[in-house]
């Protein structure tokens, strides 16, 4: 199933060229370097991506599909404060997405939402337990749910570690939010501030800390050098685009931090999940997804950082709590994004779906390395709120 480094690298590139709306990304080496990058094919006959029944929020709409974007949040159970804004033309509806017309996306632990004022229809994509994430347009005149296959040339390769999923890019966008050919990346908790949230409007007070959003390059002799000055620390963005057009003002950085993490991690449990369907799971993958839980070399902030809108405060409440009221939902914000560094994912049901064969070895690293890192707190708060954990969980930490 794992080929050879450069014949990993020789087909992201293949893919790469040849998927409509889709910009170059690049890829740290360390990361390129790792099986479980390799992309694992759609039509195994274990997977069959394309046929395999489905049980996910969104088919479980269909019997009764919602008529507006509201109440499609509604329905999903997505909060309006999740939203985030991206400018750049890098959506099947670029040629409607622009610095005056962004693109709102809205999510939960499961499921994300796109919209654009005069797209067609809305983006939605899910976490299917068994089958990883399934993408849909939504119509509303009338209700209509369709599934979109063609969305996998585009999500379905190294930038979403081998398998259908969601990622976050950051991109050097022109005054149209054209972006680049080059220099895009792929962010998550380990990206450096500096590279991110390019091609992004970003609401926050984030200090001298310096990131890509809110900026373009306006000069096509330069199409890397972003105009930044006066576009840090926005905490309003009326003067960019007509706001009321949105349901929120904001494009909040936690809600996009936040995002950036799901992302990642949703797509390494999907290969997991994958894996042992396909033969037996990979040690390499057992480990990055054990690291990736774990924010091993998450990017530290310099400086806190504050979000402008409700969802700092409505996300913890969204999860459960220990006897102590501790949640890993909890925020830090001062020198990191989450208080207590294990994912949050691990409540999510694509996690519970896991094969034994694959989660009690991913269970065992994730015991281990607390143990040793003498996070107590943690493992506390998982004894507390985590019903399905392996019996070693729950003695006395040494």
């Amino acid at each position: 199933m794992i080929s050879g480094v450069t014949g990993r690298r020789a087909e992201a590139r293949r893919r790469l060229k040849s998927a409509p709306q889709l910009i170059w990304i690049l890829l740290p080496a360390a990361l390129l370097a790792q099986g479980y990058l390799s992309t694992l094919p759609l039509d195994h006959p274990a997977i069959q991506y394309a046929s395999a029944p489905l049980d996910n929020p969104v088919e479980r709409l269909r019997p009764k599909l919602p008529v507006n974007l509201p109440e499609l949040l509604a329905s999903l159970d997505i909060n309006q404060d999740t939203q985030a804004l991206v400018f750049s033309k890098t959506s099947f509806q670029g040629t409607k997405i622009g610095p005056r017309n962004p693109r709102a996306i809205y999510f939960n632990d499961e499921v994300a939402v796109g919209w654009v004022p005069g797209g067609d229809g809305m983006e939605v994509a899910v976490s299917d337990p068994r089958q990883g994430t399934i993408f849909y347009t939504f119509n509303t005149a009338p209700p209509t749910l369709t599934r979109r296959e063609d969305c996998v040339h585009c999500h379905h390769g190294a930038s979403t570690m081998g398998v259908p999923g969601m990622f976050v890019g950051s991109v050097f966008p022109d005054a149209s939010g054209a972006p680049a050919r080059t220099a895009a990346i792929i962010t998550d908790h380990r990206t450096p501030f500096a590279d991110r949230w390019g091609g992004w409007y970003v609401t926050a007070t984030h200090g001298e800390q310096r990131d890509r959003a809110n900026a373009v390059a306006p000069d096509p002799a330069e199409p890397l050098v972003l105009a930044t000055v006066g576009r840090q620390n926005l905490r309003s963005l009326t003067r960019e685009f007509d706001v009321t057009k949105y349901l929120a003002q904001t494009s909040d950085i936690v809600a996009l931090m936040t995002f950036e993490h799901q992302t990642q991690i949703a797509n390494l449990i999907t290969r997991l999940g994958w894996d042992v369907r396909m033969g037996p799971p990979l040690d390499a993958d057992l480990k990055a997804t054990a690291d990736y839980m774990l924010f091993a070399g998450e990017a530290p902030l310099p400086e806190p950082i504050e979000g402008v809108s409700t969802f700092t405060a409505t996300f913890p409440q969204r999860g459960p709590r220990d006897r102590k009221g501790r949640s890993l939902r909890d925020f830090d914000l001062r020198t990191r994004l989450f208080r207590y560094p294990l994912s949050y994912m691990i409540y999510s049901r694509a996690f519970d779906a896991l094969p034994a064969s694959v989660k009690d070895p991913l269970y065992r690293k994730l015991y281990d390395s607390l143990a040793t890192a003498g996070r107590r707190d943690i493992i506390e708060i998982l004894r507390d709120t985590k019903s399905s954990l392996p019996s070693y969980w729950r003695e006395p930490a040494e």
